[in-house]
């Protein structure tokens, strides 16, 4: 027999319908969705959705045959929200809802977009489930703040959990969610970085596309494992001390059949003109950010990963295809706002208030922007006309110097301009510098198919470009397989080539990464002021002939001081006079031409005094040897002579 749906049970008050069509309820994870629950000892299910131009609303599932109407909805007055409590349905059930919109009778069957779990895809099928873990990541969340803030270290490790590593004993199948935890947090404990950032981890139908045509916004993949074993990853992670952040896509979504598009017969989360809401490139449906309901669905995606999932921070995908109507589009393919311009005001709204509520919320977090233009203050308060974010990822540098390092060096003090440009804007936004999994994709080749030169000056050409953006102010990012070298680029239907540790270069390189990670994480020089300029200097920016560009990094103490020199052509420069900030001894605290990298061994000694000899506009020099492709740190002993 079919269970049948009560409808005096409710998790929805007026208020909370109230906020959702005003567009101020932010917590739509704890009343919509499907919930176990018990009434009057009854155990069963609790399901709420939101479908206004429905006519009927039912459960569908494996406990009424999936029969339609058996198990119907009420719906709650003029909110567009249907809700009832199922008796007899319990955890792990799965179900769909079955809708038949008041428009031309048209009949589906849709996913929950509150879903918390999914059917392993290709199917499906939403699941009942809930949340409940015993968290024992205390002792991080209580001092998170000071590891999350904009003056701490951010060696950020990008990763997609389903080609980091996978199992040979087992047909090549991917790692699960609690065989990755001590695996990842080992690797990333040993080579330094501060924060792992997952490529989406919200279900999603089409495992090629990565994560980012997403239809579960509060559920994570099933593909490897359930909530609690997401749960357990994150946790595992920051009991070890490495914060976790999330890829989240609030611009576009796909059309698949069960997910968000044409939700109840009429275009509910998205745009129903094309011109605003099908996105060209990503053939998927856009988000209609001006709707209030949408705003409610979408902050409260952002805050449920953070309350329930304890995760430190979201990068926010394809904001320029947000804040642009006429993004990717020609003349006559979009809509200008109101006022006649190209600008998507309500997407900007939209932003605003997202991060709005997230600092207000968790102020110990950080949400940081992939915003590929120079819109103005994207990681500026919005007091002050920001959008409000905490980071952006700067896209100019990462273009700019990838072409640069791709250059044979004999052409490069013709290009001398892409390596130095960023000084003229580098403040004007809290930046991450990325080297990120778009880079290795699509025909680009990794980082080291990039590199020119010799099989020796590709891997030295890689390790001058690391030490390059560590020592450059803002905070780091690499994707996985850049740390080691990986040859061919990234596919995401394999793991990544581990063996290639066995060679000397490629583990000479993964000692360079981890000393690297090691330097800026101990030299408040090297962290503490990335977004600000008084953390920054050239010594000189103008050897073009030479190819050698030198900087000093400041923090706030005065003796925190750690100058940096990088010589981008292929040839060893002996007594080559650098001007310095203060006289006596400095240390070589790393140079990339070490043996132990892989490299010719020119250096320094470890150390060399700075005498009183003027240079680059300072009263003190050093006498250095500058090494082929190389990249030396040198650190101030504090003494003056």
């Amino acid at each position: 027999m079919d269970p049948m749906t009560r409808h005096d049970v409710t998790l929805l008050t007026e208020d909370d319908l109230y906020l959702f069509n005003e567009g101020n309820h932010f917590r739509l994870y704890e009343k919509l969705g499907s919930r176990p629950w018990s009434v009057d000892g009854v155990s069963g299910t609790y399901f709420a959705v939101w479908a206004p131009n429905a006519e009927r609303v039912s459960v569908v599932g494996e406990f009424n045959d999936w029969t339609p109407d058996n198990s119907p909805l009420r719906a709650r007055g003029l909110s567009g929200v249907w809700d009832g409590f199922v008796p007899g349905v319990e955890q792990g059930t799965r179900y769909k809802y079955h809708l038949v919109s008041r428009w031309d009778g048209y009949q589906v069957e849709k996913a929950d977009p509150f879903a918390f779990y999914c059917e392993v895809p290709p199917l499906t099928a939403a699941v009942v489930w809930d949340l409940e873990y015993t968290w024992g990541d205390e002792e991080w969340m209580s001092r998170r703040h000071a590891a999350n803030a904009a003056n701490a270290p951010w060696a950020i490790y990008e990763v997609h959990l389903g080609s980091w590593m996978r199992v040979p004993e087992e047909g090549h199948l991917p790692l699960t969610y609690r065989e990755l935890a001590p695996k990842l947090a080992a690797h990333v404990m040993r080579l330094g970085f501060t924060h792992v950032e997952f490529l989406p981890v919200m279900e999603h139908p089409f495992y090629a596309c990565w994560g980012y045509q997403k239809t579960g916004y509060f559920a994570p993949t099933s593909r490897y494992g359930t909530p609690r074993d997401f749960m357990y990853l994150v946790d595992y992670l920051h009991r070890h001390g490495i914060g976790v952040i999330l890829d989240w896509v609030p611009s576009h979504f796909p059309n698949d059949g069960h997910g968000l598009g044409y939700f109840d017969g009429t275009h509910l989360f998205e745009h129903a003109d094309p011109r605003e809401g099908y996105h060209p490139d990503w053939k998927s449906c856009i988000f209609n950010h001006g709707r209030h309901e949408v705003r409610s669905f979408l902050i409260s995606s952002a805050l449920f990963w953070l309350d329930k999932y304890h995760v430190d921070g979201l990068r926010v995908d394809a904001v320029a295809s947000m804040l642009y109507r006429d993004y990717s589009r020609r003349d006559g393919e979009w809509v200008p706002n109101v006022y006649g311009g190209r600008e998507n005001l309500e997407a900007i709204s939209f932003l605003r208030r997202l991060n709005e509520e997230v600092y207000r919320n968790h102020p110990d977090v950080q949400v940081m922007a992939e915003e590929s233009t120079a819109w103005p203050m994207v990681s500026r308060p919005t007091y002050v006309g920001g959008l409000g974010f905490g980071m952006k990822w700067d896209m100019g540098w990462m273009h700019d110097t990838l072409k640069y390092m791709a250059r044979d060096p004999v052409h490069r003090k013709y290009h001398h301009n892409d390596l130095t440009f960023r000084s003229l804007y580098a403040f004007t936004e809290n930046f991450i510098l990325p080297l990120s999994h778009d880079e290795v994709v699509h025909g680009k080749g990794s980082l080291l198919a990039k590199m020119p030169g010799d099989y020796w000056q590709q891997f030295a050409n890689l390790r001058l470009l690391y030490g390059y953006m560590y020592a450059l102010p803002g905070k780091k990012l690499l994707f996985m397989g850049g740390e080691f070298g990986q040859w061919r680029e990234w596919d995401h239907d394999t793991s990544l080539d581990w063996h290639l540790l066995d060679h000397p270069l490629h583990a000479g390189l993964e000692r360079w990464v981890e000393h690297l990670n090691r330097l800026y994480r101990d030299e408040p020089a090297l962290h503490e002021l990335d977004f600000y300029r008084e953390g920054f200097a050239w010594i000189d920016a103008g050897d073009v002939e030479q190819g050698v560009v030198s900087m000093l990094r400041r923090g706030r103490s005065t003796d925190d001081l750690v100058l940096a020199v990088f010589s981008f052509t292929p040839v060893p420069r002996r007594h080559y006079r650098v001007g310095a900030p203060r006289g006596g001894l400095w240390h070589e605290v790393l140079n990339s031409d070490a043996g132990e990298y892989g490299g010719s061994g020119v250096g320094n000694l470890g150390r060399v005094e700075a005498h009183a000899i003027p240079q680059h506009g300072r009263e003190h020099s050093l006498d250095l040897n500058l090494p082929p492709l190389g990249a030396i740190f040198l650190k101030s002993e504090g003494v003056e002579s």
